[in-house]
């Protein structure tokens, strides 16, 4: 069951994009004709969610869990080596540079088993990241 404070409404949706819209990107949508995909003459419409931050859409997602509750004292955790896992670090290193003063609060710490992630993915979490961690590597 899903309680009250879970349920997505309309006005949740509201108060979480003003929330987060301060560090996302507002992210291009490419109109096409759908004969261009064999869908006949109908318009299709792309959203350009490689254009945010991190390169995907879900960097929505790690803002709006990072500033809509308590950061534990351990800091965040991301158990991705996909979107997910550059998306967190990215929101983890941004909101500390927002709010310094609690720096220590706010460690990432995305891991991922080494061989499900190329190198240029982890390669952009360990830049965006404060700490990564590879389970089975001597790093």
């Amino acid at each position: 069951m899903v309680s009250v404070m879970n349920k997505l409404t309309p006005a949740r949706i509201t108060l979480t994009e003003r929330l987060i819209r301060s560090h996302i990107r507002r992210t291009p949508v490419m109109e096409t004709c759908g004969a261009d995909f064999d869908l006949g003459h109908a318009t299709v419409l792309f959203k350009l969610e490689l254009c945010q931050h991190a390169g995907s859409f879900k960097t929505r997602g790690a803002f709006a869990n990072l500033l809509s509750r308590e950061i534990p004292q351990a800091g965040v955790v991301a158990a991705s080596g996909g979107n997910h896992g550059v998306a967190v670090a990215f929101a983890a290193k941004e909101h500390i540079r927002a709010r310094r003063s609690v720096r220590r609060r706010f460690r990432s710490a995305p891991a991922w088993k080494s061989t499900s992630s190329p190198r240029s993915v982890q390669r952009t979490v360990r830049e965006a990241s404060n700490n990564l961690c590879v389970p089975g590597s001597l790093r």
